[in-house]
């Protein structure tokens, strides 16, 4: 039997390949900040309405080009349409339990919340500046962790002033809480 007649086999790509992406702890919500929110929103409506349409066009397209187990085309936009697909169900899922908590709301605190802005030094006298986000919306290179991570497991709810013990994997780490910041009322709107 030609390979035109058989089965594409997309037992690999149908199982949820999110794994590489962030878990939330079992029975925990889905914290996230109104603007993670918007944006997580809107990539899952710019796939909805823009990308997953042109995949299934030139999909369509491609299809019509006859033999199919050799056209890259085909090939390659089936795949593309499958990553689509298993994005938009992460997104779908991410958002419906998605908890919008508004940083603002703690401004002028100087206990440490989730959203919070928070200046740290270590045992040396280094300084460290991060904010605590959302899992799906964390990004280390901006300086914003999760807030299931290690250093905001230990830094939430403390204050302005408190001295904590964090558990790195080289041994506990004394540090530090230098300053504590939240955005005023009316900034989330703008990010």
């Amino acid at each position: 039997m030609s390979k035109a007649f058989t089965r594409e086999s997309d037992a690999e790509d149908d199982e949820d390949g999110d794994a590489a992406l962030p878990a939330l702890p079992a029975g925990a919500r889905n914290y996230m900040t109104p603007a993670g929110y918007r944006r997580l929103r809107q990539e899952l409506m710019e796939l909805l309405d823009v990308e997953r349409p042109k995949m299934v066009e030139t999909v369509s397209w491609a299809a019509k080009n006859g033999d199919r187990s050799e056209n890259g085309d085909y090939l390659y936009g089936k795949k593309r349409l499958r990553e689509i697909d298993r994005r938009i169900r992460f997104l779908t899922r991410r958002l419906d339990i998605a908890e919008v908590a508004d940083p603002s709301a703690h401004h002028g605190s100087d206990q440490i919340f989730f959203g919070a802005t928070v200046t740290y030094a270590n045992a040396q006298g280094e300084e460290r500046t991060i904010t605590i986000k959302g899992i799906d919306e964390a990004d280390s290179l901006q300086g914003e962790v999760s807030w299931v991570s290690p250093i905001a497991r230990t830094l939430l709810k403390a204050r302005e002033g408190d001295e904590l013990t964090l558990q790195t994997p080289a041994g506990p780490q004394h540090i530090e809480v230098l300053a504590v910041r939240y955005p005023a009322p009316g900034d989330n709107a703008k990010a």
